[in-house]
C-alpha cells in the first residue's frame, strides 16, 4: 500500500530525495521513504526466518540467518542515507575510515567470533545434533550455533558456551560423523587357567549377551599381550550413538564379571595397562566349591530369602543343558518351572508376522519362565540358546513352598516382574503386557498359589 501511495504521488523510494517547495511536505515524503525501506527490510528478514531454514533447524542453526539479516539491515540503512538524506554513500564510507578502524579494534574479539563462525559453517566440521570432543577435553552435543558462540550440552546436562574463535583454533573429534554409531574398546586381563583360544570363546559368548551393542558390524574379540600367568583380551564393539558409551561399558563390565564367575575364570591382578580391570585373586579351590546359593540369590526376587527358605528352594532345583541354536521354549508356551541361566546367553525374540523383535538377552544370573509359573501367562516370544547354555530349573512346588512361608514375597516378585514386562512392552511398541502393574501381578500370584492376603491390606 505504501509503495502504491508513493508511486501515485510520483515519488520513487529508490531514487534520490526530491527537492520540494514546502518543507513539511519534504519531511513527510522523506519519512515515508525511510518507512518504506525499514518496512522492506523487516519483511525480508521475516521471510528469511520463516522460509530460509538451514538443516531443518530454524532455531538452533541461526548463524547464516543472522548474517543475512545483518546484511539486509545494513543495506536498508545505506539506502536511507543515500535516497532519503541524499548523502553520497561512497564518500561517507571513505571519510569514515578512521571510525571503522576504531570500531574494528574495539570489536576485534567479536569480529573474530563472527568470521570464525562463518568459516566453521562453510567447512562444516560439525552440525547441530553432533557430539564433539575438543582438544582441551570439553565435549558435548551441539545444540545451537549463532554469530558469536556454539552451545554444547555435556553428559551432565550442563550448557557449555564456547566462542567460535576458540572452536576454529581447536582440534575437534566429531563422534557423530560419518554416522551416529560410535566404536568402543574395552580391555581386560585374564589369568591363563585355560588356553587363550578357550578364553576367547568365553568372551565371544559375553559379547552375545550385550543388549546395547550393535550387531552390525559384528563385535570383535582380540587376544593381546600375554605373559606366563595372564593374557590381555580386547573387546571392540559399536553402539548406536555416543550417549550409549557409558551404559554399554557398564553393561559389559557386569557381563564380564558374571560370565567369568560362571566359567571358573578370574581376572588377573598383575595389570600392565591402566585401562585393564583388576580384582582380588581367587584360589582354584574356591572356584571348585562355589555355592549354588550365590547364583540363586543373584536373582532379584530371591535376594531377600533367608538361608532356610533358600534351602527349601534348592531342594527343587535340577540342572539342564541346551546346545547352541536350540529352542528352549516356543512363543506362546507356558513354563511349569522357573529357569535361571548359569552359563551362556539366551535370546528372547517375539515374532509377529514377518517381523521379529528382540525382547531380551539373558546372561548368567538372569531368569525366564516366570510368566507361566507365577502368572499362568504365555511366553511373549521364543527363547533360544545363542551359545551352549546351562540353566537351573526350579519346580513350581519349591516356589509354592517358599511363597507359603513368606506371603509378602509375592509383592517383591510382582515389582520385579512388572519392571521387566514394562521394558519388554516398550520394545514391542506397547503391544504386550503394557497393562501389568506390581499390585496386579502380586494379586494374580496369590490367586494362582492360593496364598492368604497379608494383614493390613
Amino acid at each position: 500500500m505504501l509503495t502504491a501511495v508513493l508511486i501515485t504521488q510520483g515519488i520513487e523510494p529508490y531514487s534520490t530525495a526530491q527537492h520540494l517547495d514546502r518543507t513539511w511536505t519534504s519531511i513527510f515524503y522523506g519519512a515515508a521513504k525511510a518507512t518504506w525501506w525499514i518496512g522492506g527490510a523487516l519483511m525480508l528478514v521475516s521471510s528469511v526466518r520463516l522460509f530460509l531454514i538451514f538443516e531443518g533447524r530454524p532455531r538452533e542453526g541461526r548463524l547464516v540467518q543472522d548474517l543475512i539479516a545483518g546484511l539486509i539491515y545494513i543495506g536498508a540503512s545505506l539506502s536511507i542515507i543515500a535516497y532519503v538524506f541524499n548523502v553520497p554513500v561512497g564518500t561517507l564510507i571513505a571519510t569514515s575510515g578512521v571510525i571503522a578502524v576504531i570500531l574494528g579494534l574495539a570489536l576485534q574479539s567479536t569480529l573474530s567470533d563472527v568470521f570464525s563462525g562463518v568459516a566453521l559453517n562453510l567447512g562444516r566440521p560439525y552440525a547441530v545434533g553432533d557430539w564433539i570432543i575438543m582438544e582441551s577435553g570439553v565435549q558435548g552435543r551441539v545444540v545451537e550455533t549463532n554469530w558469536r558462540a556454539t552451545h554444547l550440552l555435556n553428559a551432565t546436562n550442563d550448557l557449555v558456551v564456547i566462542p567460535n574463535s576458540t572452536l576454529a583454533k581447536s582440534q575437534l573429534v566429531n563422534q557423530s560423523s560419518p554416522d551416529e554409531t560410535h566404536g568402543v574398546t574395552l580391555s581386560v586381563r585374564v589369568r591363563t587357567t585355560r588356553t587363550p583360544l578357550q578364553i576367547k570363546q568365553v568372551f565371544d559368548v559375553i559379547l552375545l549377551g550385550g543388549k546395547r551393542l550393535l550387531r552390525e558390524p559384528s563385535p570383535l574379540v582380540t587376544l593381546g599381550e600375554m605373559d606366563g600367568k595372564s593374557v590381555v583380551v580386547e573387546l571392540a564393539f559399536r553402539v548406536s550413538d555416543a550417549g550409549q558409551i557409558i551404559s554399554a561399558k557398564n553393561e559389559m563390565l557386569d557381563l564380564i564379571f558374571r560370565h567369568l564367575n560362571a566359567e571358573g575364570l578370574e581376572l588377573a591382578t598383575n595389570v600392565l595397562s591402566s585401562d585393564c580391570i583388576q580384582v582380588a585373586p581367587k584360589t582354584q579351590e574356591a572356584w571348585n566349591t562355589t555355592d549354588d546359593n550365590d547364583l540363586i540369590r543373584a536373582v532379584p526376587m530371591f535376594a531377600a530369602l533367608s538361608d532356610d527358605e533358600l534351602k527349601f528352594l534348592m531342594e527343587g532345583v535340577s540342572k539342564r543343558k541346551y546346545p547352541r541354536g536350540s529352542e528352549i521354549m516356543s512363543q506362546g508356551d507356558k513354563s511349569p518351572s522357573l529357569m535361571i541361566v548359569t552359563q551362556g546367553v539366551v535370546l528372547v525374540e517375539q515374532e509377529s508376522g514377518d517381523t521379529k523383535i528382540e525382547l531380551n538377552r539373558l546372561s548368567p544370573g538372569d531368569f525366564f519362565g516366570e510368566r507361566g509359573l507365577l502368572m499362568d501367562a504365555d511366553e511373549p516370544g521364543s527363547i533360544r540358546a545363542l551359545s551352549p547354555v546351562t540353566v537351573y530349573e526350579i519346580s513350581s512346588n519349591a516356589i509354592a513352598r517358599v511363597l507359603r512361608e513368606r506371603v509378602d514375597l509375592a509383592d517383591e516378585i510382582g515389582a520385579t516382574l512388572a519392571a521387566r514386562l514394562d521394558a519388554e512392552a516398550a520394545l514391542s511398541e506397547g503391544a504386550a503386557f503394557s497393562e501389568h502393574r506390581p499390585l496386579t501381578i502380586a494379586h494374580r500370584i496369590r490367586q494362582l498359589f492360593q496364598l492368604h492376603q497379608p494383614s493390613g491390606r
